[in-house]
């Protein structure tokens, strides 16, 4: 799906909220080495006979490498390096209290809100874009929207690790149609969707929440904004990026079956990836949609000044950078946060414009691109305006 130059609709505010604790390399390998050096020695018996393979220990050169991954930001963390429990340890709320996930969603809106000196009033509807909402119903969009004071509409909606591109491309089609500006939340708690007991997977997400507040060109926006010059979506089913965990799991289990499906350091309840299989399919597809895109909206590869990439392995933005433009990229050009964020699934590309655009005058490019499960993949070309 694309549309063709049109600069109706333009970003005018970015938000972001970064929760108060960090987890290193380091600290997440202890954790986790613990973990192995136990399984291994209550089921040495099983291992010795050949019924079972060992688990085996991790390093933070390996995650780095692997990677590119030296920290990444929590919502708790005391939970996740407890090897008793390894996962974060969220207090449940009652229903009259703000969710979570509503909350850091809120708390970026804020930011972005106050960013463009927009009061709750200026906005006609939210969107929640995310991997993991944190109920199936009410809608999150709308508990978010009630806590803000925002009168209109609001939902909800998922395309992973794309989510964000996917909502700036939906929240452009409201306002065409209508609104006069929309504001698109990325609350992403990762670390709740993680099996911290995969050596192979369990440094790779973060948490954190970003927001994009789009209106009309027609508005009265008097800080910086971006038009949109151009959006793709695209998608194409793949096994190879998973989590199974929903509604249907306990009428799947079997009578007498442990309560916590999760205990499994190769559950599929939780998030599971064939990384390498992912690599090769998904870097030809991205780069392929940018640069198409691109061409199809009258743009160049040099006229772009900076990529905006989804922030999940160093690796493959070098080599998505590497394909459009022909040469390698500059940390300028496709600048990186998942050193210290990790993968916030559909927020890293938010995370990464909004910390590195300021430098942008009126008439420079940029794209973002988010891609992940799906596999999605979804690109918005943006012009500085002012």
């Amino acid at each position: 799906m694309s549309n063709p130059v049109a600069a109706d609709v333009r970003i005018v505010a970015t938000g972001l909220y970064t929760p108060p604790h960090a987890i290193s390399n380091e600290e997440l390998v202890s954790s986790l080495n613990a973990y192995v050096a136990d399984f291994n020695d209550k089921n040495a018996a099983a291992i010795a006979a050949g019924d079972m393979e060992p688990l085996q220990p991790s390093s933070p050169e390996f995650i780095e490498k692997a990677s590119g991954i030296k920290s990444r930001f929590v919502v708790d963390k005391d939970g996740i390096l407890d090897i008793s429990r390894m996962a974060p340890k969220i207090a449940p709320r009652p229903n009259e209290d703000l969710s979570l996930l509503a909350e850091i969603a809120v708390s970026a809106a804020r930011d972005a809100m106050r960013a463009a000196d927009l009061k709750p009033q200026d906005i006609d509807g939210v969107i929640c874009a995310a991997s993991n909402m944190q109920r199936a119903y009410p809608a999150i969009a709308v508990e978010i929207q009630d806590a803000l004071g925002i009168d209109g509409f609001a939902f909800d909606m998922n395309v992973a690790c794309a989510s964000a591109t996917f909502g700036i491309e939906t929240g452009l089609g409201l306002i065409r149609a209508g609104a006069r500006r929309i504001l698109m939340v990325n609350p992403e708690i990762c670390s709740a969707h993680l099996n911290f007991r995969n050596r192979d997977c369990h440094f790779i997400f973060g948490d954190v929440a970003t927001a994009v507040i789009l209106e009309s060109n027609e508005g009265a926006a008097a800080g910086e904004s971006w038009e949109i010059l151009g959006t793709r979506l695209k998608t194409k089913f793949s096994n190879n990026i998973r989590n199974n965990f929903g509604f249907l799991n306990h009428c799947e289990r079997e009578t007498g079956a442990p309560a916590d499906p999760q205990t499994d350091p190769a559950t599929d309840k939780l998030f599971m990836q064939e990384g390498r299989k992912v690599f090769k399919e998904v870097v030809p597809m991205v780069s392929e949609l940018i640069s198409g895109h691109l061409n199809d909206v009258g743009v160049t590869p040099e006229q772009v000044k900076r990529f905006w990439l989804h922030q999940a392995n160093l690796a493959m933005n070098e080599f998505i950078a590497r394909k459009v433009l022909g040469r390698d990229a500059t940390r300028e050009e496709a600048p990186v946060v998942l050193d210290e964020y990790a993968n916030t699934s559909s927020a890293g590309s938010i995370i990464a414009f909004h910390k590195h655009k300021a430098d942008f005058v009126a008439g420079d490019i940029g794209v973002i691109c988010g891609f992940g499960a799906g596999y999605s993949a979804g690109s918005v070309i943006i012009r500085k305006v002012a």
